[in-house]
């Protein structure tokens, strides 16, 4: 799953820089926040199970919790938003004055796009609120609260109505269901005749088709959602290199280390120090 919010923190802002053609390894689904994000730079797409829809720079893209998802790069260049996840909670006061079914209908559309004049503005907003979740104040999240709820109505007031165009995806039932299965069984490191027996395929025409529908063979695939949540637990914990590899399937520290570095081009440690050295600029590494 992608990182939680941090423990006490109803809100978090993230200004992220991707590099070049960078793409998720693995679908994740966020279960305790909500995202809103505005593009600086670059084109993305997002790949859901059952459709995908893109956004550009001055483009405003939101997501749910409780959707699998998946992004890839549309551009050549490097991709920059800045993205702030909150809690249900966190918009209270919101759906207070201005009601569950607005907020509803905020989130039904998943990319929004706007004028010129209206794109700077949004900026403005996205900075300024960036800005405020950087200080080290008593008063901040309030502060926040007002800054979000100001983006929130600029983009129901402000945004240019049009048919958001969703294509739909070839991802199967099965495929889907293997997918859960593996997320929630990933530290057992279930093996691709195991999981095909769960969705009910032998395993060479489960084999085959996951590789077609997710592009990647099975143990690549199942190898992407441990480097995932070892990067989260280094993120966010203080556990150790050997009790990370035991939550997450791996059978020593040592191997752990050499399965990241290969992925990332970091160690552990290294991956760790740059968390906290970047707490609001994330820059990711070659994959």
């Amino acid at each position: 799953m992608p990182t939680p919010l941090p423990q006490g923190q109803q809100i978090v802002v993230t200004h992220i820089h991707f590099r070049e053609r960078f793409h998720m390894d693995s679908m994740e689904m966020a279960t305790d926040h909500f995202n809103i994000g505005i593009t600086l730079q670059g084109r993305r797409r997002t790949i859901t199970p059952s459709f995908a829809f893109s956004y550009q720079a001055g483009d405003v893209a939101l997501l749910p919790p409780y959707i699998f998802h998946r992004t890839i790069s549309e551009s050549d260049g490097p991709y920059e938003r800045i993205m702030v996840k909150f809690s249900p909670e966190f918009v209270e006061p919101f759906l207070c004055q201005v009601g569950q079914l607005e907020f509803n209908r905020l989130y039904q559309t998943f990319v929004y796009h706007f004028t010129a004049e209206t794109q700077e503005r949004l900026k403005t907003l996205f900075f300024d609120i960036l800005a405020e979740y950087q200080k080290d104040t008593p008063y901040k999240e309030f502060i926040m609260q007002g800054m979000l709820f100001r983006i929130f109505t600029t983009i129901l007031e402000e945004h240019i109505p049009s048919e958001m165009t969703c294509n739909p995806l070839p991802l199967s039932p099965q495929i889907m269901d293997a997918i859960v299965y593996m997320e929630n069984h990933y530290k057992e490191q279930p093996s691709l005749a195991k999981t095909a027996q769960h969705s009910g395929f032998s395993a060479g025409y489960f084999s085959r088709l996951f590789h077609t529908q997710l592009g990647m063979p099975y143990n690549t695939y199942l190898n992407n959602i441990q480097i995932r949540h070892v990067r989260i637990l280094l993120a966010t914990t203080d556990m150790s290199i050997m009790d990370i590899a035991h939550e997450t399937g791996y059978c020593h520290g040592e191997y752990l280390s050499a399965q990241f570095k290969k992925k990332t081009g970091l160690t552990p440690t290294q991956y760790r120090k740059q968390c906290r050295a970047e707490k609001n600029t994330v820059y990711l590494p070659e994959t």
